[in-house]
């Protein structure tokens, strides 16, 4: 480390001292490199960290199985039948819905099949899924599999666009074509926070369905999906949420949708009211709630890390949580901005705040991402995460990130990259 940077410590340190965050209910991984205890943790847009209070609270679940076997549906402190609506009221305050349009379930991309089996209808010339040309790999596959099934070319009907403003003017084009819109809220890749009210607006005024995976934006920005109004959503939980690799992820379907029986579903054993769920009956009964999308009975020991997760998000709250990821996003930028002009290293995220989420991304000039990384790890003990060929993602999460990990950050690529001659 140079003796320009030692300054900066010392400012990161201050910052700690002044907003520091919620690192304390997280386990951080010890570093494998730089001579630090514990890592400088930028890789949360891809698996957030354990919080502490995760592993006993999971206990709690299995130890009501040893203790009440087959009666734990219906017993116990968190009896299992009823287990998922722990989950309804704070993912939907998370993601500004009302609770019956919200329910946690399945994994994301199974969310996003599930729903578009109800909302991608094509009819006639109204054929056409616009995703971002970035879109994340797992909706590609998803939206081409969907036009499959409806005997349709994909390379046809899939519109791969870039970004919001494209969108916007594609729907202006041709909107009678479209019949389903589907973007990321935040990009993956490029971090970008897209315009969900303009975008949802534009689509409905279309004609379009409307969805959004929020994968990338769940407890990484405010959101107000009842209010914007898209016909459905789906995110994942894994990521900014907390709750572990694999973790179950949520939906939404707008409140105009709920107890409508022209709407086609898939159903199964969770689809019926619970009320009367077991009465064994040969046709659901299912209920005027997003509820009705489920299938399967719920993964109870997937379900508790979900719940111990969004009970963080209660009670900090994402307000709070987003003017931090504002301040502590805007100085590491402010650090990359010093080390950037004279190095293969470009930001590719927008500059401005409101249209970015806690997610910076660097295009490396001579590709190596995943070198890059791996350096990072092992000789300074900083996590962030490659997508090849030459885009080095680093995410400055609000709960547990602090700007002395920044500081990490920007001296560990002032010495991994070299500058230009």
């Amino acid at each position: 480390m140079s003796e320009s940077w030692k300054p900066a410590e010392e400012e990161a340190l201050r910052r700690d001292r002044d907003d520091p965050g919620h690192r304390e209910l997280f386990l951080i991984p010890p570093a494998a490199g730089g001579g630090h205890p514990e890592s400088a943790y930028f890789a949360g847009n891809s698996l957030g960290l354990q919080p502490r209070a995760t592993r006993a609270e999971l206990a709690e679940d299995l130890e009501a199985w040893e203790r009440l076997g087959v009666e734990g549906h219906l017993e116990g402190a968190r009896p299992w039948l009823p287990y998922h609506e722990r989950l309804t009221g704070p993912a939907a305050r998370l993601v500004g819905a009302l609770p019956e349009e919200t329910v946690v379930m399945n994994s994301l991309t199974v969310n996003l099949h599930l729903l578009m089996v109800s909302f991608y209808r094509p009819r006639g010339a109204r054929t056409r899924i616009l995703i971002e040309d970035t879109a994340f790999p797992s909706d590609s596959y998803a939206v081409r599999s969907q036009a499959r099934l409806h005997g349709l070319d994909p390379d046809e009907t899939v519109v791969r666009l870039a970004g919001g403003r494209e969108v916007l003017d594609f729907l202006a084009r041709e909107g009678d074509t479209v019949a389903l819109v589907l973007l990321g809220g935040v990009n993956y890749l490029t971090g970008e926070l897209l315009d969900i009210p303009a975008v949802t607006a534009a689509g409905r005024a279309s004609g379009a369905a409307v969805g959004w995976d929020l994968a990338h934006a769940a407890g990484n920005v405010p959101l107000k999906l009842h209010e914007w109004g898209p016909d459905f959503a789906a995110w994942c939980s894994y990521k900014y949420l907390n709750a572990g690799p694999g973790a179950l992820g949520g939906v939404f379907v707008h409140q105009r949708h709920l107890g409508d029986p022209a709407l086609p579903r898939l159903e199964g054993w969770w689809s019926t009211e619970q009320a009367t769920r077991f009465e064994m009956a040969p046709v659901s009964r299912p209920p005027a709630t997003a509820d009705a999308w489920q299938i399967s009975n719920p993964p109870i020991y997937a379900m508790g890390p979900v719940r111990t997760s969004l009970g963080v998000f209660d009670e900090i709250g994402m307000t709070t949580l987003r003017a931090r990821s504002v301040r502590l996003t805007g100085y590491l930028e402010s650090l990359l901005d010093r080390i950037t002009p004279t190095r293969p290293l470009t930001v590719i995220t927008p500059r401005d705040p409101e249209r970015r989420g806690c997610q910076l991304s660097l295009r490396v000039g001579r590709g190596g991402a995943a070198e890059l990384t791996r350096r990072l790890r092992h000789e300074h003990g900083v996590v962030a995460d490659a997508r090849e060929p030459d885009v080095v993602r680093l995410a400055p999460t609000p709960l547990y990130s602090t700007y002395h990990d920044c500081w990490r950050a920007a001296v560990a690529l002032a010495e991994c990259v070299a500058e230009e001659r």
